[in-house]
């Protein structure tokens, strides 16, 4: 038996994903708050896996030079994740090289923390990237948060600073909304009644 097959059985995982500054966060945070469900949040460990030492920084460092080094924390040496981010986002070849390099890494971390859960009957895996990274095969459900886009526009501005153009360029990024609903099973509606959402929560969880 492979190890995600293993992580599947009797185990119920819903990936709650959507596009960026759509409200996974707030949602998140409820379920946290009201229900004794483990989170696992592919974000952190995106995170983790290109800390200092770890194997993700080293062939990060290796393949961008001292420039991907964050000048402004520069004794700890970590990786800037704005500046990765925005290559990223302008080179597509780099885009490429990363996604090959962290979406194995971040699947097979995934996958062996629903295994020390196993006794859990329900794991929540919030995965931004669910389905450009491919991660449908380890969830059980898929829950898609819905926003509008000039909402989302708005909460990305103020959250990350920056300017209207870079915030539609970002959301412009991922994968649509409506590509994203035909594979989804549940609709989280966070577009400005948060009770919509939380009565959909409390009904299936």
């Amino acid at each position: 038996m492979d190890i995600l097959q293993k992580s599947k059985n009797n185990q119920r995982r819903i990936g709650l994903t959507g596009g960026i500054a759509s409200g996974k966060s707030t949602i998140t945070s409820y379920i946290r708050k009201n229900k004794n469900i483990p989170i696992l949040d592919a974000d952190h460990l995106s995170r983790e896996l290109i800390k200092p030492n770890t194997y993700g920084y080293k062939k990060i460092c290796d393949y961008f030079g001292n420039k991907i080094i964050d000048n402004n924390n520069n004794s700890k040496r970590e990786i800037n994740r704005k500046l990765l981010r925005n290559i990223i986002f302008k080179h597509s070849k780099s885009k490429e090289w990363i996604e090959k390099l962290l979406h194995p890494l971040i699947k097979e971390k995934m996958i062996e923390e629903c295994n020390q859960y196993k006794n859990n009957q329900t794991l929540i895996l919030v995965i931004p990237l669910l389905f450009e990274a491919k991660f449908e095969d380890i969830c059980t459900e898929i829950w898609l948060v819905k926003c509008p886009t000039e909402l989302q526009k708005k909460r990305l501005i103020k959250r990350d600073k920056i300017s209207e153009k870079e915030a539609c360029e970002l959301i412009d990024f991922q994968l649509s909304f409506e590509e994203k609903r035909k594979f989804s099973d549940i609709i989280l509606d966070n577009s400005d009644d948060q009770t919509k959402w939380i009565n959909i929560i409390k009904e299936l969880l």
